[in-house]
């Protein structure tokens, strides 16, 4: 079986030649939409104050570094005392290459916005938190809870999602496809328009996808984030071994 990634080639791909050896299959990589930091005039037309904020949340690593870019081509110098609540903790870890990863400042949850709300707590509750987000979801799951929640929080577009020609693909012979954003059927729906998806096996990793699949009476083989399965490998490694069983 080939299985499309629809995301560029990471730098490591060990898990994935892994999951090729125990599984005899073939695990091919193609950005179906690229993500663009948003501009700071782009920014400040949301009139938000950066050093308004005290806590900052991030679901991805490209909020991430949009955020710390905005930062800089703004000339806001973050503070020390900034509070991060990521989604995961791989997310949490990319801060790394932003500040200087203090545990007791960098809080990350299991993949769920109700985990995300959980671990503020008391403690956390007096701060001002800006909710990072891009322009295809200014309503993020963890928005609604934070504001069920009592807390203060403005949501902030960071990035937008560019789609991609994907035309040259050989959509054929690929049995599973992977795919992370709504930009991402979006891309695959305008370069095949005749393409049955319900032929092949769908693997989802976000909820926002998940969604939109969902939406369009698409089956889901296999879907994440949850606890159990906190990369897409481990998502495609679970679908192989449902296939063997």
């Amino acid at each position: 079986m080939r299985i499309l990634i629809s995301q560029k080639t990471p730098s490591n791909l060990k898990t994935f030649n892994d999951l090729e050896e125990k599984y005899g299959v073939t695990v091919d990589f193609h950005p179906f939409f690229l993500i663009e930091p948003i501009s700071a005039k782009e920014f400040r037309s949301q009139r938000i104050n950066l050093p308004d904020y005290t806590a900052i949340v991030f679901s991805s690593r490209h909020a991430i570094d949009a955020y710390f870019m905005l930062c800089e081509e703004m000339r806001f110098k973050v503070p020390e005392t900034m509070k991060y609540f990521c989604t995961t903790e791989l997310v949490a870890l990319y801060l790394q290459k932003h500040v200087v990863y203090r545990k007791r400042k960098i809080f990350f949850g299991d993949g769920t916005p109700q985990s995300v709300v959980s671990l503020i707590g008391p403690k956390h509750k007096g701060e001002k938190f800006l909710i990072t987000t891009s322009a295809e979801s200014t309503n993020p799951p963890v928005a609604a809870l934070f504001e069920k929640a009592g807390l203060d929080t403005t949501v902030s577009i960071m990035v937008k999602s560019v789609p991609q020609d994907l035309s040259s693909l050989d959509m054929a012979s690929y049995g599973a496809v992977v795919m992370y954003n709504p930009i991402d059927l979006k891309s695959l729906h305008g370069s095949f328009p005749k393409l049955d998806l319900s032929k092949k096996a769908i693997i989802c990793y976000g909820r926002g996808i998940a969604a939109a699949l969902q939406n369009e009476g698409l089956s889901i083989a296999v879907q994440g984030p949850t606890p159990e399965i906190q990369s897409a490998a481990k998502a495609i490694d679970v679908f192989l071994k449902s296939q063997t069983t």
